[in-house]
This record gives C-alpha cells, structure tokens and sequence, in this order.
C-alpha cells in the first residue's frame, strides 16, 4: 500500500507544514529542488506537475526546448528533518509539458523503466538492491584551480598525518593508515555523529542495519541500508547522501562521497548486493557455486562481460579509478569468489538461507548516479541470463600466490574513465533492451563525461607532475 495524494495532504497538515520541498535528480546524479507554499498542496499537484526550466540542469534539455514538469511522487513524501520551517519533501518525475509523457534523460525514469523490462522478460519481478555506500567526514576542505596554481587540502582531527600537530592539547588516537576498522572511541572521534545521522535515516524512513567506522584514516564511515526494490533504494540512497551532508554541516564538519580522496589509503566504494525474486520466492539460492543458482551465475556471467561498459556507469569519475587500483581491497578483477575480496564480484557467505542468496558487485563507487547504476547492473544481470553467459571458475585462490602468467590471465577494470567510456560507446545494446536506456541516454553520457570530466582533468596540469619534471 502506498501513499496517496491525501496522504500526503494529511500528513502536511498533521505535521504543520508550511513549505513544500520538490526535489529531483540532474543527469550526473546530484539532487537539484525548489520550495512552494503548502498551499499549492493539493490533489492535482500529483497530477498537472508544476513548469519549470530544464536548460540549466547538467545533461538536459537545449534552450530551445527547455520547459518541463516535475510532478511529486507521493510514495516519497517525508518530513525534511533540516529545514527551520516545517517542510514536507517529495521526489519527483520529470515529465514533456505538451506529451505529458516521462522524460527520457530523467535518470528516475531509467530506473523505473529497467523494473518494467525486468517484469517483461518473466524471468523475476523484483529486483532487491542493498547497497553499502561510504563516505568520508573531514573537519576541512580547501582546493582551488587557476592558470597558475592548483591544489587541494584535506584536514581531520583523526588523520594520521596530524600526530605531530600542535592542538593544545594533542590527545593522539589518530587511526593509523588501513587500521580504521573498527576501533572504539576515543579512536573512533565519530560515534556520534554517524549515530546522529543513522537516527536521522529512521525518522526519514530508511530502514539502517548498521553504521560504523571504516578502513581509512580521518573519518572514513559506513551506514548500512536495509535492501529495497531497485527505484526506492535509489530514492532512499539519494536521501541518504542529503542526510549524511547535512548532519555533518549541522556539527561543523563536511562529508564527501568521492571515491578517493587521500593518497595512500583506502577509498570510498558501493558494494551492490543484488538478488533476483518471483511472486516472493528467491531465484538466486540453489546446488552450484557458493549455493548459488544457476540463474545467479549468469546473472555473474552478465556482469563480468559488460563490467568494462558498465562501469562508466557505476564508477562514473575520473577519480573512481584512483579507488580501482590494487593494495586497497579494491575489486579490479573480473572474476567472482566467495572469499576474494579483490573480486569483482563476492558471494557473501554470512547465512546459508535462499533469502539472502545474492551477488555482491564491489565496483560501484558512491559518486554513481544511483537510478542510472541499479538499472545499468539489472541490465547487464539480465543479459547473463537470457544469453546463459557462464561466467568460468572462480578466483578463489590467494592472488599472492598466482603466479604472473595465471593473473595476467584475469581481465581487469578500467585504467580509467576514458576506457571506460570507451567500452561503454562499444558494448550497450544490453542497456538498449526494452527501451530502458535510450541510445540518446547513453550518447548523452558519454559526450558529457568525456567533455566536463575527462578533458577537464587531461589539460590540467597535476601538482605532482612538477615533483616528477620542473627539474626536467
């Protein structure tokens, strides 16, 4: 049972209401919104939308064609739990002002149309995702970039690099690099914050298994969510991030989802869980691998074949291949195992239930737009599947043991965004697949990374290339 419009009405007016938040997600995946008196709160909000102008949003309409609608999906209202003024927040949908039809590059509407194709194929007709996103908390950030000068700097009471610092007193407990997993505080400084905005996360609906401290020096943090269907945990992951930065801003601190953003020490990832599920029955629990099904091994299969299109998706910056690199329990091999966290994709082993048989994809990153990267790796789950793609034997053995001719054996991620991109301009007729990703879509995706992102950082140059060759 969802929500209704009146729902909504009452819940605005039970709560006292006075502002009405619409938000909606751009192309890159950032949360774009804009306030209206409550009002305007009525029945047929839900269904005319509200004009808005689409050519300043990044991937969008051209100026010629820029008015569009969003129109509030009631199933999402909630209390913002920021705002000075009690305001009730809705995701919305981005919908053609003349054919009241979905808007195309809406990355919502991706997500929901990758649900539908799922549907189609009879093969399932839920998709559960769980993902596992972290994050840093810094207590400082600064960077900058001019003709003549570029730089940034990170600062955190718990970074390592401070524990020669005069802070009158310095008390230590600082984690050292690759030992943030888990120590109590006072190591851990951030117990209470991440506590804060796991509390946060419940009164907002977000159901949390658990938060904790991660690997990484200076703040490195996990909150886990509770699985979903493919477009509520997108629009529960995309509150989660609006959560997370904002309880940290509230206690003077800032949060950051890039991938990497220290030199030496682990990065941030996404690991996706993913299980398939019919008339609430699992499919992916069976006699093969790890008491995996067959269908979850092509669902592997799948993933693995497209992984290197995939993820320009999934690890979308030029900065998540800073994070898929080796040494960092980073997943840069295209292999599965139960054990090798080096994988590409891991078979968790906590319960021996068919209900929480699933395939852990460790790629993502949390800078990924979330509708665009569920969809993305159903997608190509469901190309394993339909084509029986086997994804081979698993990499189970310790790869400090291989022996070089054996690794160079196993394909391996990206070097780096443009090869991503790359992939993904050579290999998407799996996205293309009930119309879920339009070829417009993928174009679109490909010409803006490649243009803002991936020349932008190649015509820079970096500050350590002046260590390696001013002396030249």
């Amino acid at each position: 049972m969802g929500m209704t419009p009146g729902d909504v009405i009452k819940m605005a007016r039970d709560n006292g209401a006075e502002v009405v938040d619409l938000k909606f997600i751009d192309f890159p995946g950032m949360w774009q919104h804009f306030s209206i008196p409550a009002k305007f709160l009525q029945p047929d909000l839900f269904e005319d939308g509200l004009g808005f102008d689409g050519s300043s949003i990044r991937g969008w309409q051209a100026i010629n064609e820029s008015d569009m609608l969003v129109v509030p999906d009631p199933n999402t209202a909630v209390m913002d739990p920021f705002t000075a003024v009690p305001t009730i927040s809705m995701i919305c949908d981005i919908h053609d002002p003349i054919t009241k039809e979905r808007y195309s590059r809406n990355p919502r509407n991706v997500a929901k149309k990758a649900e539908a194709y799922l549907k189609s194929t009879g093969l399932a007709d839920t998709a559960y995702i769980g993902p596992e996103a972290e994050f840093f908390i810094f207590d400082d950030i600064r960077y900058g970039q001019t003709i003549n000068s570029g730089f940034y700097h990170i600062d955190s009471v718990e970074g390592n690099w401070n524990t020669g610092r005069d802070e009158k007193p310095n008390l230590g407990y600082k984690p050292r690099l690759k030992e943030g997993y888990f120590p109590v505080p006072p190591v851990d400084h951030q117990m209470d914050i991440r506590t804060e905005m796991m509390l946060t996360m419940l009164k907002c609906g977000i159901e949390v298994e658990a938060q904790h401290h991660e690997v990484a020096t200076a703040g490195q943090a996990e909150i886990d969510m509770k699985f979903c269907p493919l477009v509520e945990i997108a629009d529960k992951l995309m509150m989660f991030k609006y959560i997370v930065k904002n309880v940290a801003a509230k206690n003077g601190k800032t949060a950051t989802f890039m991938p990497k953003p220290l030199f030496g020490d682990n990065g941030s990832g996404m690991h996706v869980h993913v299980s398939l599920w019919k008339e609430g029955k699992p499919l992916f629990g069976g006699n093969q691998y790890a008491g995996l099904s067959e269908m979850a091994l092509y669902f592997i299969g799948g993933l693995i074949k497209h992984a290197p299109s995939l993820l320009a998706i999934t690890s979308p910056t030029t900065n998540s291949y800073k994070r898929l690199v080796p040494g960092y329990e980073a997943p840069v091999n295209l292999a599965y195992s139960s054990r090798n966290r080096s994988a590409a994709c891991r078979i968790p082993m906590y319960s021996a239930s068919p209900k929480s048989k699933r395939v852990e994809f460790r790629c993502p990153d949390p800078s990924c737009n979330p509708y665009l990267a569920f969809a993305g790796i159903l997608m190509a789950g469901l190309d394993g599947i339909l084509n029986k793609i086997h994804p081979g034997e698993p990499l189970d053995k310790d790869l400090y043991d291989l022996p070089k001719e054996e690794l160079a054996k196993v394909p391996k991620t990206p070097a780096d965004l443009a090869a991503a991109l790359d992939a993904l301009e050579a290999d998407h007729d799996y996205l293309l697949k009930g119309d879920v990703f339009t070829s417009d879509v993928i174009e679109t995706w490909i010409s803006y990374k490649r243009k803002n992102e991936v020349d932008a950082l190649r015509l820079r140059p970096h500050p350590h290339e002046f260590a390696l060759y001013f002396d030249i």
